[in-house]
């Protein structure tokens, strides 16, 4: 499987698809059809096709979510 270009490396590659598989196993709908049923393969087909969001989150404004967190 090659890693979209949208993608930094495979190991973001992973988790992305590692988080839409479980959202797959709970019961939530395929966005492609594929002809494997494991969730983990139409996770990382779904990935690969662009079609499940990502957000990147840049460390800046995970501290300043962290310190008013910590504030309260």
């Amino acid at each position: 499987m090659e890693i979209p270009q949208n993608l930094d490396s495979k190991f973001r590659f992973i988790l992305v698809a590692a988080r839409r598989a479980r959202q797959l196993q709970s019961g939530a709908k395929p966005l492609i059809q594929s002809p494997s049923k494991r969730p983990t393969r139409v996770a990382q087909q779904e990935v690969g096709a662009g079609l499940v969001p990502i957000e990147f989150v840049s460390l800046a404004s995970l501290e300043k979510t962290t310190k008013k967190r910590a504030a309260k």
